[in-house]
């Protein structure tokens, strides 16, 4: 009866205002498979990505991303927003599932002679080829000959 008393309480402490615990994945451009981990609900985007890119390093994933949390963009992987602010806590949106992106440098992309893509549609179009969704046609066999 005690222990269940035991867990009472803490459910009771966690209600009165306790931030709570997320666990988020975060889907890396390149990368196979999601990184996931636990998290605060009020931690800052930016140390939730650095936090990323100390455990996405220390699993020897490739490609090789740096160590500057400052070269990369967190996404909410099921919003169509901007990036995260880095300064914005990691459960303001209530998503658990992101994209980190690696901002693209504007001397890379003049040297390349193009100009710098929009990360907002680069995160995109990677997510569809990477889920390989294709939108079925609206029309049946039958209406090309009508």
């Amino acid at each position: 009866m005690q222990i269940h008393n035991g867990k009472q309480q803490r459910k009771s402490q966690g209600a009165k205002g306790n931030v709570g615990r997320l666990l988020i994945s975060i889907n890396v451009a390149g990368s196979p498979g999601p990184i996931r981990f636990v998290v605060s609900e009020d931690e800052q985007v930016g140390s939730v990505i650095s936090t990323a890119l100390r455990s996405y390093a220390r699993q020897g994933r490739l490609p090789v991303l740096g160590s500057d949390p400052g070269d990369f963009l967190l996404y909410c992987a099921n919003a169509e927003s901007d990036a995260l602010s880095p300064w914005e806590t990691i459960g303001s949106r209530g998503a658990r599932n992101f994209l980190l992106w690696k901002k693209q440098k504007a001397e890379e992309a003049n040297e390349a002679g193009n100009p710098p893509a929009s990360p907002k549609g680069r995160w995109k179009s990677w997510l569809n080829k990477s889920l390989n969704l294709k939108i079925p046609s609206h029309q049946s066999p039958h209406d090309k000959y009508f």
